[in-house]
């Protein structure tokens, strides 16, 4: 980069400020010209909100048809492998994730008890 390319990025920066400056203050001291930009802000801000509700809709409904699908086939896999196919409710997994997590707790106590034994041994 030159010094004249920097230059010329600084001026236009520069003017950039000023304008911006300007323009807030033309809108702050007009009440027409203030109530029209917050008007306009607030349907900008309405608009995106909607569409982001709208996306998050959508990618909630992805979202639940991959866990669907993942799920259908890991039942298939199961069943296909010689046993039985499963009839869990969404409540015995539940359970099955609660006691999964109760061991990672015991498994986590139990290390954490031999690190300090073996601090103390040290």
């Amino acid at each position: 980069m030159n010094s004249d390319t920097i230059f010329q990025l600084l001026q236009q920066s520069l003017r950039i400020g000023v304008g911006l400056t300007a323009s807030v203050l033309e809108t702050l001291q007009d009440t027409q010209k203030r109530n029209q930009t917050l008007s306009k802000l607030q349907e900008e801000i309405a608009k995106k909100t909607e569409e982001w509700a709208k996306k998050g809709e959508i990618t909630e409904q992805e979202v639940r048809e991959f866990l669907d699908q993942l799920l259908s086939q890991q039942t298939s896999s199961k069943t296909t492998s010689g046993s039985p196919a499963s009839t869990k409710t969404k409540a015995d997994v539940g359970q099955e994730i609660q006691q999964l997590t109760e061991k990672i707790i015991t498994l986590r106590q139990e290390l954490e008890y031999l690190r300090e034994k073996k601090k103390k041994k040290s």
